[in-house]
């Protein structure tokens, strides 16, 4: 049974989309302080600001890197790690290059995402690696898993939410067996009720990417039940 506290803690809140501006960012941080999140997943750009308005709070910033494609060269990848980390981050939430790795190039995938990490390590700022789950197999899933782990990352996480599908039970599953006594789940995109939060959840998720975070939230019965 979950209370509505419990699943706020593992919730990041994405403000990702193209179209939302400063005043969006804004109204979106008020209602993370307000329902004590997590985090809020901003865009690059967005970074500096959304660390002054979460400044007085317990909410933590997080951003996307190479979004939503992964397809940035690695030395742009890394040297995005360090301006996010210069401007206030506390975790990233990087995409894998889905092309390669369909390519079979795992090497370029590993060291790809170890760029990354490299940066990121020496700032206690944690990875999450994006792998579009939608594109892959389950077989590609657990692949994409280990290649994330060998890498050093700490996170794997299905979607950016403007790929194809979101989260599923299945990629969830995968990923649990795969790496969930080394690494952390983040299921995202597709997640708008408290029951699909909590099904996560009990499926070993141990993190949220969430848009809809009131509607999940207010879901909620006081007691965690619904």
């Amino acid at each position: 049974m979950y209370t509505k506290k419990q699943v706020a803690k593992t919730i990041d809140h994405a403000v990702l989309k193209p179209e939302q501006t400063n005043a969006d960012l804004k109204a979106n941080a008020q209602m993370c302080i307000e329902n004590d999140v997590f985090s809020m997943c901003v865009k690059p750009c967005d970074i500096s600001a959304a660390k002054e308005l979460l400044k007085n709070s317990d909410v933590k910033v997080s951003c996307v890197l190479s979004f939503p494609h992964g397809a940035d060269a690695t030395l742009v990848k890394a040297f995005q790690a360090k301006q996010a980390i210069e401007d206030g981050t506390d975790e990233i939430d990087m995409v894998m290059n889905i092309g390669k790795f369909l390519s079979g190039d795992y090497e370029y995938v590993v060291n790809d995402i170890k760029a990354v990490v490299e940066v990121a390590r020496k700032n206690n700022v944690l990875v999450k690696v994006i792998q579009e789950s939608g594109h892959l197999t389950l077989e590609q899933i657990a692949k994409a898993c280990e290649l994330s782990f060998e890498a050093g990352a700490d996170f794997v996480k299905t979607s950016t939410g403007f790929g194809p599908g979101g989260a599923k039970p299945e990629y969830i599953d995968v990923m649990v067996k795969t790496v969930g006594d080394k690494m952390q789940v983040k299921p995202s995109g597709g997640i708008r009720t408290w029951e699909d939060a909590v099904s996560f959840l009990e499926q070993g998720a141990d993190r949220l990417g969430v848009g809809s975070t009131e509607a999940i939230l207010n879901g909620a019965k006081a007691e965690g039940d619904y």
